[in-house]
Formats: C-alpha cells, structure tokens, sequence
C-alpha cells in the first residue's frame, strides 16, 4: 500500500512538550517533539525506560495534554480541549491496545468487543452491535470464538479480541502499546501479522515497543531518547509475519515427520 505523501497527516505534533512536577523538581518527559504521521502509515516509537515514548503515546492518545506546542489530530487542534471534548475524540477517532488485555473476565469475547459501543454518540442499537464486534472478531480471525469467556482464550487469542474491541469503533488511528510484550514469540509474530493484516486496508497504525524484533515489522521506526526524538527512519522493507508463520510451521511440520 502507497502513502501519499501529500494527505495532510492524521497525526500532527508541533514543538510539543509535556513537564511534570514531582515535589521541588521538573521531569521534562518530552522535549520538543515535531512528528508527523501520514495515514496508512505504521509507525513503532522506541526508546528505553524514561525516554519519553510512554508519555508521547499517552499525548497521542489524548490521555495527557502537553505542556506546550499543538497536537494536530485528523486537523483537530487537541491541545487545550477540555476532558469532555477529548473522551469524545478518544471514543471517535482512537483504538487502543494495551500490553494486558484488559478483558472482563466473565464476558465473552463478543460482550468485550462491543463495550466502546455503549460509549457512542449517538447510540448504537443493539443489533447493530452486535453484528458490529461480530465483524471485527471476524477480521481478527476470532469468528468461532465469539461465545467463548477469556479463560477459555490463549493469550493470543484475547489480544485478537481486544484488538478487535479497538477496531469496533472504526477509529482513524489505532494506538499499541507493547502489545505482545506478554507473548511467546511465537504468538508475538502471530498478533504483528494481525497488525499488517489491518494496516494493508488503510488502518494507521503507532506501536510503542522495546522489541527490535517487534518493530522490524513496522514501516517507520522512530527513537527516542531523553524527551527528544533521534532518529526517524523509513523500513522499506519490514519483516513478513505471515512469511514467517509459514516458515514455522513447515519446519514443525517437517519435525513431526522425523
């Protein structure tokens, strides 16, 4: 899938800065940040601990505001916006995906998937919703899984799902933040071709990890170091994850056979 580099980008972050205040002193966690992200890109921001990418993501997410600058969202300056107008942007325009599931646990996957629904201006009618969060867990691969409780899920499985309680929405900008960092790498490769899978259609897609391996699948790698952005490089050619499923599985199958 092309990018068009001349589409004004979904995210748009200008000169952003964002400073806590712990006690006497100032944590500057972000300290100028200009990113731009075209839609249809797939962007992996990393960095070690105290970086500044978590709170980036936070500000990407419209859970924090910035100490200074403008953040740009689908041309929506967001950077003063009061709590309520930014719980509405969340709910339109953001999908999130955390590093623990955050699944109820006495709900199947369906009821998990349609939860942002009940949150939608206007609402959304009962069918509607369901034959909604049935439809993303279809595209996630979870189609016979519906009626099943997270127990009765691999870990895989129930981060499809809350993959799809993101999509459910169909929001502009998909947001992960170290989604398979719970994963065997097996699975890890598994949830990152689910991730290719949607950014194909045209899904934008911005993955906090700590993981090389996890951000090789990516199309854009962006590095972070003390508040401030280091490097920020094109993958031109990113790892196939569906590739290598097959790999693994003809070489299993290979010593199945020995």
């Amino acid at each position: 899938m092309n990018i068009d580099s001349t589409q004004t980008p979904i995210v748009d972050l200008r000169d952003l800065t964002r400073t806590y205040q712990t006690g006497e002193f100032a944590v500057h966690a972000v300290r100028g940040v200009s990113l731009q992200i075209r839609r249809g890109d797939f962007v992996a921001i990393m960095g070690a601990s105290g970086s500044g990418k978590s709170t980036l993501m936070n500000t990407l997410g419209c859970l924090d505001q910035p100490t200074s600058g403008d953040y740009v969202l689908d041309g929506i300056s967001v950077a003063r916006l009061d709590r309520k107008r930014l719980a509405d942007l969340r709910n339109r325009k953001l999908g999130f995906v955390f590093q623990s599931f955050n699944l109820l646990s006495r709900t199947s996957a369906l009821d998990n998937v349609e939860l942002p629904m009940l949150y939608s201006v206007p609402m959304i009618s009962y069918r509607e919703r369901k034959q909604r969060a049935s439809q993303a867990l279809v595209r996630v691969g979870l189609g016979k899984r519906q009626g099943h409780l997270p127990s009765q899920l691999s870990g895989g499985q129930q981060q499809r799902v809350a993959i799809a309680r993101a999509l459910v929405n169909e929001p502009e900008l998909l947001l992960a933040d170290e989604p398979t960092g719970n994963l065997d790498t097996r699975t890890s490769i598994e949830i990152m071709g689910v991730f290719q899978g949607l950014n194909t259609t045209g899904i934008t897609v911005v993955m906090v990890t700590h993981e090389l391996d996890i951000a090789a699948y990516c199309r854009r790698v962006v590095v972070m170091r003390d508040g401030r952005i280091i490097s920020d490089d094109r993958n031109d050619s990113p790892r196939s994850a569906r590739e290598e499923i097959q790999t693994l599985d003809a070489a299993e199958q290979k010593a199945n056979l020995a």
